[in-house]
C-alpha cells in the first residue's frame, strides 16, 4: 500500500560528476513499506522555483537492516538537479511503493540476464538482491556511454556474472549491449531497463528466443497515479499508465 512519508537523508553520496547514490530512512523511524524490485517512489524537490511536480525515481534497494531507501539519481533538470544537491539531514517527502514491479523466475528458470543502461541499472539492484535470495545467481549485462557512467560495478559484482559494455570503449566491450556476445547465450528469463532505443532492440533480439523478457519503461510520470496521463504506453490491450500498470512490462504486451 502507498504511503506519503517524510524521510531524514543519511547520505547523498556523488558518483561522478552526474550521479548521486541517496540513502534515506524515515523521519519517524516506522518500518519501510514492502516494495518489489521494479517499483519507484515520487519525491517533492523542496524549495525549488522551477520545479512544481514531483520527480519519479526508481528504488534502487530496500535495506531492511537499516530500515534505508537507496535512490540512484541522475543528473536530468532542475528537479533532479536540486535533489542532488541535498545534504544529510535534510528532509524529503515521499510517496511509495508506485508501479508494478518484475516477476520473479518460476519453477525451472535457472538462467537469468539483467540488461541495463546507464541509470537503467537501478532497479536491477534491487532485483539482484531479490534473486541471490532465491537462490539464483543472475547474470548482468551492464551498458554505458563511457566509464565514467558505469555505476555501482562492486555491489554488482557481489551479486554474479558482471559484463561491460561502453559507446566509446573506455572499458568493456567496445559496443552497444546488443553486440556483446552474451546476448547470444540461452537464457530463461531477461529483464531489461535504460534508454527506449536499447530496451527496443534488446527486446527484438530475443522476441523468438523462446526466453521471457521484461522491460522498465521511463515514460515521463508528472503524478504517479495515472491521473495525469503523461506516461500513457500503447499496448496490445490499448493505451495503458505506465505508472499504475507498469513500470515494468512483458514485452508481448507492447507494440514495439
Amino acid at each position: 500500500m502507498k504511503r506519503i512519508i517524510v524521510f531524514r537523508i543519511v547520505s547523498n553520496t556523488a558518483l561522478g560528476s552526474n550521479y548521486t547514490l541517496m540513502k534515506l530512512t524515515p523521519e519517524d523511524n516506522a518500518e519501510l513499506p514492502d516494495t518489489c524490485p521494479g517499483q519507484f517512489v515520487q519525491i517533492y524537490v523542496p524549495d525549488s522555483k522551477s520545479t512544481y511536480l514531483r520527480r519519479p525515481i526508481s528504488i534502487n534497494f530496500v535495506d531492511k537492516k537499516s530500515n534505508q531507501l537507496w535512490l540512484l539519481i541522475r543528473n536530468a533538470g532542475d528537479g533532479t538537479a536540486a535533489l542532488m544537491r541535498m545534504k544529510a539531514e535534510e528532509r524529503l517527502n515521499i510517496i511509495m511503493p508506485l508501479g508494478n514491479g518484475f516477476t520473479l523466475p518460476s519453477d525451472g528458470e535457472r538462467k537469468l540476464l539483467l540488461v541495463g543502461g546507464g541509470v537503467g541499472v537501478a532497479p536491477l539492484y534491487a532485483l539482484g538482491h531479490k534473486l541471490v535470495d532465491g537462490g539464483y545467481r543472475p547474470v548482468f549485462l551492464l551498458g554505458a556511454r563511457s566509464e565514467s557512467d558505469l555505476l555501482m560495478l562492486d555491489e554488482f559484482k557481489a551479486l554474479g556474472d558482471v559484463m561491460i559494455c561502453t559507446d566509446d570503449g573506455s572499458v568493456g566491450h567496445h559496443g552497444v549491449v546488443t553486440t556483446h556476445e552474451v546476448m547470444n547465450g540461452t537464457f530463461d528469463r531477461i529483464y531489461c531497463c535504460g534508454p527506449m532505443p536499447m530496451m527496443k532492440a534488446v527486446a527484438n533480439m530475443v522476441r523468438n528466443s523462446g526466453a521471457e523478457c521484461e522491460v522498465s519503461l521511463e515514460n515521463t510520470m508528472a503524478c504517479g497515479v495515472g491521473a495525469c496521463l503523461c506516461c500513457v504506453e500503447p499496448t496490445v490491450k490499448g493505451n495503458v499508465c505506465v505508472c499504475t500498470e507498469g513500470p515494468v512490462f512483458n514485452i508481448n504486451q507492447l507494440t514495439w
